[in-house]
């Protein structure tokens, strides 16, 4: 990390800066505990070029290890305690020498790793840079997570040639995922204020937004959509709300609309980033609008046969543990299937998840949207089901808000369908399920729902 963003954030002095379940953090404390973090790194024998690991959920004291990490010039790797199932699979493919637990409770702890016996030909690369680095990982929900490698210097680039305004920001997204990464730099680096919420339930997330007169909320719409099925919204004052922002995954019109009438003053805009580029500048066309501009501070964007391609100045290196995904020119295939409409494009969704019934084309977020809106309806996830006549059928797995008979609900919702979908759209299987829909970081997982629709 940069000096020149080490004095931005100097340069704020106290205002408040970090808000978490264990106390506050102006940004002069702030600055103290990167600085003490560094002695404690350089005490350790940590150097640039290293690649360091930190388990721990959102925390101070996490957040300015993070950057002490990338102040001496070394790699971070921030692992959320929702992986642990995979921690050791990423330290290895991480080339990890060593690991901080910082506990919510109690003393944290090091734990030194062997050297690997041949470097990464990337982690040679962004070390003879003499940048530091970022390492995150994919969900994985379709096979093994894929690990990206930034160069943590570009992210900051953009902060320091165009500082915007200083919100109050609650974290919804984590350390792991480029969203939750994006917010912390951009909400530091404009001199705002982080809020972390007690947990990422609609009750705990509202009790944060009204205790703390939050005004931005960076989310995802599957948790959208479980704040508005909540309620919570409603027992709580979020009169500081200014923007709502929602990303990682395609927003159903149902929940936009119920969204913004339940919002009508907050700007609602979507967001698109990937953890292979970072995050676009984009300007939704209005807050009940799905249809987008992409920003070109620094990434440029093409569609190709309907899918979206970008270029990115702040692009990954590349894969530890896949072949480069981008072309000679270093154009980035997102898989994203777009539509278009002048300067604005609208998401439809990766093409992956496209189900082809008989040739005809299935967006699963359309038919999601309908399920949405027929009644008594939590959550909702759309897959392809295979079909010896047709190659795939559509299939859903519901959950619903009150008890009914799931035959009777499965003819209801099928009925609900068939008066606002073309024949091919409507699920022919529709699996009534109280099971979660999204993973650890609120994003539909459409792997699991095929299986459980079978």
């Amino acid at each position: 990390m940069s000096t020149d963003f080490r004095t931005l954030l100097a340069s704020f002095g106290n205002r408040h800066c970090l808000v978490t379940s264990d106390g506050s953090m102006n940004y002069d404390e702030f600055a103290a505990r990167m600085r003490d973090w560094q002695a404690q790194l350089a005490k350790l024998g940590c150097r640039a070029g290293q690649v360091l690991a930190v388990r721990s959920d959102y925390s101070r004291e996490a957040c300015a290890l993070l950057l002490a990490i990338a102040a001496i010039g070394a790699i971070v790797v921030p692992l959320s305690s929702s992986s642990a199932a995979k921690t050791e699979e990423y330290l290895e493919v991480g080339q990890v020498e060593g690991v901080f637990v910082l506990p919510q409770d109690g003393q944290w702890t090091f734990e030194e790793r062997p050297v690997p016996s041949q470097r990464h030909e990337l982690i040679t690369q962004l070390g003879r840079e003499g940048a530091p680095g970022l390492i995150l990982f994919s969900s994985g929900s379709t096979g093994r997570s894929k690990a990206s490698l930034l160069n943590f210097e570009k992210l900051t680039a953009r902060l320091r040639q165009k500082p915007g305004r200083a919100y109050t920001t609650l974290a919804f997204l984590l350390l792991d995922h480029i969203g939750g990464i994006n917010t912390l730099l951009n909400v530091l680096g404009q001199g705002g204020t982080v809020v972390t919420p007690a947990s990422r339930t609609p009750n705990a997330v509202c009790e944060a937004i009204e205790y703390h007169r939050v005004q931005l909320l960076p989310t995802s719409p599957t948790f959208l959509n479980m704040l508005l099925i909540s309620g919570a919204y409603k027992e709580h004052d979020l009169s500081s709300l200014e923007l709502i922002t929602y990303g990682t995954e395609p927003m159903p019109e149902t929940t936009l609309a119920a969204l913004h009438d339940a919002f009508p003053r907050v700007k609602l805009k979507q967001t698109y980033g990937l953890s292979e580029l970072g995050i676009m500048p984009t300007q939704s066309k209005s807050s009940a609008s799905l249809w987008m501009k992409l920003g070109s501070e620094g990434f440029e964007h093409k569609i190709v046969d309907g899918v979206l391609w970008i270029r990115s100045s702040s692009a990954m290196l590349g894969y530890l543990n896949a072949a480069s995904p981008f072309d000679a020119e270093g154009w980035f295939n997102t898989q994203d299937i777009v539509e278009t409409d002048g300067d604005y494009v609208r998401v439809l969704g990766r093409r992956s998840e496209i189900i082809n019934v008989g040739g005809e084309k299935v967006y699963p977020n359309e038919v999601e949207s309908v399920l949405l809106a027929a009644g008594n309806v939590r959550d909702v996830t759309v897959s392809a089901k295979a079909n010896a006549i047709t190659g795939q059928v559509v299939a859903a797995r519901v959950s619903l808000i009150a008890p009914e008979d799931t035959t009777l609900a499965a003819s209801r919702l099928r009925r609900f369908c068939e008066a606002r979908l073309e024949r091919y759209k409507v699920p022919v299987k529709i699996n009534i399920s109280d099971v979660d829909h999204h993973s650890d970081r609120f994003k539909k997982n459409r792997f699991a729902s095929a299986e459980g629709a079978q």
